[in-house]
């Protein structure tokens, strides 16, 4: 059996988990579980992944790391199907899995871990850069900071040689990615921003067709990132909003440092400056103390925002973090409001697809048939397209703006 990846979460695991994959070349008849610790449901779901994984390979080796396993590396140490614990610094490290290399496989009797869903490599097209990781701040839901410890951000010579080596190796698009990505150069010397580095990597690296951006903060998008979002057709106009509530009270109790009244003026500036954006964001469901009416702010907020790509997460509270402690709201009503928190999104999605239909746009070809707009919409495309193709939208069909060449 080859090496498996069972990757977890979020944007940075995926980017990670090509990079355990580098790091651990070589190993066979082994499974890397790479875990996440947002919810205590991603806890569950990956302890399923792990012995699902032992019950489908009973001799492979187990290996379980990312912020669940750092968090918390003496629990999965104890899962009887687990062969080693890794933390998030020791996964991305070749000599970590040395001793694997040596070791033999288990025999089908021993107890031991996963298979999920195997983590499906990034497009050779489209890639992901990580320029940042951790995070400084400390909102009472949130148990990832623990895990991935303070801010530190990629020197820009760095980020512009790696950006360089990806569009060497065929990336057409990168997606700068972090856990706190627009916290970006706070602590490096002269404190540059993210405008500051996504001007640099566009001037640097011409090649580059299209740069996107994962999830911002808000509060912290620089006016150098706006001025470069105007002005630059090859950032794209698609701008991902870590929002996670509506209401002012909620946001205060879960410590975000935005307001209410900033994210809907943050999505209505993004739109005032590239009209054909479109706007994703994070919310919550059932934060502790919410209210009926406060959650309506938060319905209320994907039509005042505009939001076309929205995740949608019920609360689960996290053993360590402030929210744990506040009073609940009752499991039934927190996934009635998720359930009605994603009908409405659906419903903003399919708006925001309908509206394009007639219009063109260029489209960056992933695999045959299947392609992303420059505004993060997936497109179904002619099988013989590649590259990146200006399209005409006909249509959509299963969720997926239609394309022809245009």
């Amino acid at each position: 059996m080859a090496l498996q990846i069972v990757t977890f979460g979020c944007r940075l695991n995926a980017f990670e988990s090509e990079l355990i994959r580098r790091a651990a070349a070589g190993l066979d008849n082994t499974i890397i579980v790479n875990t996440c610790a947002v919810t205590s449901e991603a806890e569950r779901q990956a302890r399923q992944a792990i012995r699902r994984a032992r019950r489908e390979h009973p001799t492979a080796r187990i290996v379980v790391t990312g912020c669940a396993a750092t968090l918390s590396p003496a629990h999965y140490a104890e899962l009887p199907e687990v062969d080693l614990v890794l933390d998030n610094d020791a996964k991305l490290k070749a000599e970590s899995y040395w001793t694997l290399s040596l070791a033999p496989p288990r025999s089908p009797g021993e107890e031991g871990g996963p298979h999920a869903e195997a983590s499906e490599a990034q497009s050779r097209a489209r890639t992901y850069l990580q320029v940042q990781q951790g995070c400084d701040h400390r909102c009472t839901f949130c148990i990832i900071p623990y895990a991935r410890g303070p801010s530190r951000s990629v020197a820009m010579l760095d980020a512009v040689a790696q950006a360089r080596t990806l569009v060497e190796a065929g990336a057409r698009e990168i997606v700068l990615t972090g856990v706190d990505l627009t916290a970006y150069g706070a602590d490096l010397p002269g404190r540059p921003s993210l405008g500051a580095l996504a001007r640099r990597l566009l001037a640097a690296v011409p090649e580059l067709r299209r740069l996107r951006l994962s999830s911002l903060d808000a509060s912290e998008i620089d006016d150098a990132l706006w001025v470069l979002f105007a002005e630059e057709p090859r950032l794209m106009p698609h701008l991902h909003l870590s929002l996670q509530a509506g209401d002012d009270l909620i946001l205060k109790r879960m410590k975000r440092r935005h307001s209410r009244a900033q994210a809907i003026a943050t999505a209505h500036r993004a739109r005032d400056l590239r009209p054909d954006v479109a706007i994703g964001a994070d919310l919550i469901a059932g934060f502790p103390t919410e209210d009926e009416a406060m959650f309506q702010r938060s319905l209320d907020l994907v039509e005042e925002c505009g939001i076309a790509f929205l995740h949608v997460f019920p609360y689960s509270p996290r053993e360590g973090t402030p929210a744990a402690k506040m009073p609940a709201v009752a499991p039934q009503v927190v996934r009635e409001r998720a359930a009605r928190l994603r009908e409405v999104g659906a419903q903003a999605l399919a708006a925001d697809l309908a509206r394009r239909v007639g219009t063109t746009g260029d489209v960056l070809i992933e695999k045959p048939g299947s392609g992303r707009a420059a505004f993060y919409a997936p497109v179904s495309c002619p099988p013989d397209a590649v590259d990146i193709r200006e399209m005409r939208f006909t249509g959509v069909a299963g969720g997926k703006l239609v394309g022809v060449v245009a």
